[in-house]
């Protein structure tokens, strides 16, 4: 059954020419557009109470379950202005899916794929003006779905009273003056996820427990962590928040298969499939640490990036942890497999090329 909204339309605007100059540089997640979607769930009624209305604080009780139990998951994606005017966003079934397994795994209400992508497509028809023009080279307008315990009850148990929300922020180029390749820490004191637990789910607490470690990373002078498996601190994982890839001489692109404490990106697997129609060999599989500091030492290993949203590609210049370090790749820039995958993919996304895998969905 098709979602019923009920709109309700801010009064009070950002002024035109102050929504102007916030996307002439719109940073990340600092400014947020007019409005927002809001819905309610509870055993009785399900799915229900869907409000487009004006972007504002949400009211909870201070026992609400969210606070205390963390039972929370998002997801995010973002909006692209074409030439022809239109808006599309990037494979946001990929993004309904894996919201329902991150649901799943945090004991939350499962919400139709339909009813996530009419959500999207509600929030950014009414606010369209904040879409950046196809001339904004990387700007987009980044949609943030989540999902919390709203159930005002301290006991711990899946919560009876949810909510589900989408917001919305203009985002400028993830690399404002170019891309530039980023240095890593090994994280050997802190795991992001262990085996049964959350890592595959997209929760805010993976994202907390990966703090501290970065904040170690700063201390080494480093940009992100690299975590290692939690068992044998041997096998790579991810960054904190993006997957990572290696690229071999022999046309290999290897990135560590999906264990379970690993987040499935949805940048990741697009970058499987792309690596087909780019002669790649795409391989999904485990990788050592070793492997991978031995591989750049011998010249096997020729490139590393990691993926994600927000970025799309960011080239991996530097390795580092206790006791040695090691660069990788061209100095300063990125590796032109690197670089190919990265334009290729903002290419699909921005629809100045071909989308032969039906990938783009159509908001506006």
């Amino acid at each position: 059954m098709a979602q019923q909204f009920t709109v309700t339309e801010r009064p009070d605007r950002l002024a035109e020419a102050e929504r102007l100059a916030v996307l002439a540089d719109p940073g990340f997640g600092k400014t947020f557009t007019d409005h927002m979607v809001v819905a309610t769930w509870n055993p009785e009624e399900g799915w229900h109470d869907w409000q487009v209305k004006p972007y504002g604080p949400l009211e909870l009780d201070p026992s609400a379950a969210v606070l205390h139990y963390a039972q929370e998951i998002f997801e995010g994606l973002k909006a692209y202005r074409h030439e022809d005017g239109s808006v599309w966003t990037f494979r946001p079934r990929s993004n309904a899916a894996r919201f329902a397994r991150s649901a799943a795994r945090l004991a939350l209400p499962a919400l139709p794929e339909e009813a996530f992508l009419e959500s999207l497509k509600q929030l950014v028809a009414i606010d369209e003006a904040w879409v950046p023009g196809a001339e904004a080279g990387e700007s987009s307008l980044y949609l943030r779905p989540f999902m919390f315990a709203s159930e005002s009850f301290l006991g711990v148990r899946p919560a009876l009273g949810v909510t589900y929300s989408v917001i919305a922020s203009p985002a400028g180029a993830y690399f404002s003056g170019g891309v530039k390749p980023v240095s890593l820490w090994i994280s050997q004191h802190y795991s992001r996820a262990g085996v049964g637990g959350t890592g595959a789910a997209k929760c805010g607490g993976n994202y907390a427990a990966s703090l501290a470690a970065q904040i170690e990373a700063s201390e080494h002078g480093c940009d992100q962590s690299v975590f290692l498996d939690s068992v044998e601190q041997k096998w790579i994982e991810e960054l904190g928040g993006m997957n990572l890839f290696l690229v071999y001489a022999d046309g290999r692109l290897v990135t560590p298969a999906l264990t379970g404490s690993i987040l499935e990106g949805v940048t990741r697997d697009s970058i499987l499939e792309l690596a087909k129609d780019l002669d790649l060999q795409p391989e999904e599989r485990r990788v050592s640490i070793d492997e991978w500091r031995e591989g750049v030492e011998s010249g096997q290993i020729t490139e590393a990036f990691a993926c994600g949203t927000a970025a799309v590609v960011t080239p991996v210049g530097r390795l580092v942890w206790e006791g040695g370090e090691l660069a990788m790749g061209p100095e300063g820039t990125a590796g032109p497999v690197a670089d190919k995958i990265r334009s290729t993919l903002l290419g699909i996304q921005k629809g100045q090329l071909e989308d032969s895998h039906d990938w783009l969905f159509r908001l506006v």
